[in-house]
């Protein structure tokens, strides 16, 4: 009997759905960890997605508000582990007091909020200086660069406020009731963070199959038509940034619990670069395709790492120079535009030519 392509993929997500909820009974607790940051790397990979799959605005400062994320959520955990006094590393700079912006991190609910206003608002001030003065392309991607350089310096460097180039750990504190490094907590944020991705691509799904999603392809595609349609890009470029700047924001809260640490690391420009390449090779502007390539590369690297210590950035140049060169449109992209119909069918093919070839000698040597 033959399968539909709806019941196919009906089936896919089913196991997907399966293997996900069976995943913490059949793997350690060391390696949920690992599935857990995956998959909430994916979060962020879908705002990078929205923003570049179907806007054109290929950001490389990501890392800015996902770091911010990670740093609320931090201080938070640092707080909440003290009875009295300030975390220790301020003791080690001679700080004596708690400097004045921690303080509002001693409540869960500021933090909660915090962790994707504060990269939102910040997203949407660099975005707004930017797309007013309508800079774009190669440009913006200049400009956001830079700004995650001047992140990266300003954190690097504040050793009296926020432990400069050592970050910050989460320390085992409690948490909603229970201790953070607990295994059941931990199978609780791998659980969180494969829900809210879920959650956040039907979401997205949802936008772009509006005239909003509409709108934003034809800005990525003809923006002064755009303008000239009565449709204020700035605008909307505005709000994609923002909800990108959120979403980073969530997932950098989501990647530190589990992480166990947070420092200027994650805003060098190496780490952003990374993140538009899970969207590259998963498929931009297909919004699943991020997931799966944030998912399956950050997993592939892991699993490399532990193998041939420094062999995955040989791995993951190899992958990028695939996908310019014979997968522009990535690999979810590839398939949906049949590109294993049309592997099959050349394979086919071939064999057809190598089954005949016997048959065609005998015939030119019968007419010699």
């Amino acid at each position: 009997m033959k399968i539909s392509k709806k019941h196919f993929y009906l089936l896919i997500w089913v196991i997907a759905f399966a293997l996900f909820i069976a995943m913490p009974s059949l793997v350690s607790d060391s390696r949920l960890k690992i599935l857990g940051k995956c998959l909430s790397l994916g979060i962020v990979a879908l705002g990078i997605d929205l923003s570049w799959g179907y806007t054109g605005l290929l950001s490389l400062g990501q890392g800015i508000f996902f770091s911010l994320g990670g740093y609320a959520i931090a201080m938070f955990l640092q707080l909440n582990s003290l009875k009295e006094g300030i975390p220790e590393f301020f003791g080690l700079y001679g700080v004596r007091e708690l400097p004045f912006f921690w303080e509002p991190f001693k409540s869960p609910i500021f933090t909660l909020i915090s962790i994707w206003l504060i990269p939102g608002i910040v997203a949407g001030l660099i975005g707004f200086l930017v797309f007013r003065n309508r800079i774009k392309g190669v440009y913006f991607s200049i400009l956001t660069q830079a700004a995650l350089l001047v992140f990266f310096n300003f954190f690097n460097g504040q050793q009296k406020l926020i432990n400069g180039t050592n970050g910050l750990p989460t320390p085992n504190t409690t948490l909603f009731g229970m201790m953070v490094g607990d295994p059941i907590m931990q199978k609780y944020f791998y659980y969180i963070s494969g829900i809210l991705v879920i959650v956040f691509y039907l979401f997205c799904k949802w936008l772009v199959s509006k005239r909003f999603g509409r709108i934003l392809i034809g800005i990525r595609d003809d923006e002064p038509r755009v303008r000239f349609s009565g449709y204020n890009p700035v605008l909307f470029k505005t709000i994609i940034f923002v909800f990108a700047g959120c979403l980073a924001g969530i997932s950098g809260a989501l990647f530190t619990v589990q992480a166990d640490l947070i420092s200027p690391q994650y805003m060098r420009v190496p780490f952003s670069i990374e993140m538009v390449i899970w969207v590259a090779v998963g498929g931009r502007g297909t919004l699943i395709g991020a997931i799966l390539g944030a998912f399956f590369i950050r997993l592939g690297e892991s699993v490399v790492q532990g193998l041939i210590p420094g062999g995955w950035i040989f791995i993951q140049g190899g992958l990028f120079i695939l996908v310019v060169t014979v997968l522009p449109e990535g690999i979810i992209g590839w398939i949906n535009n049949g590109g294993p119909h049309n592997l099959l069918t050349r394979w086919g093919l071939i064999k057809r030519f190598i089954a005949t070839y016997p048959s065609l000698e005998a015939t030119k040597n019968k007419e010699v």
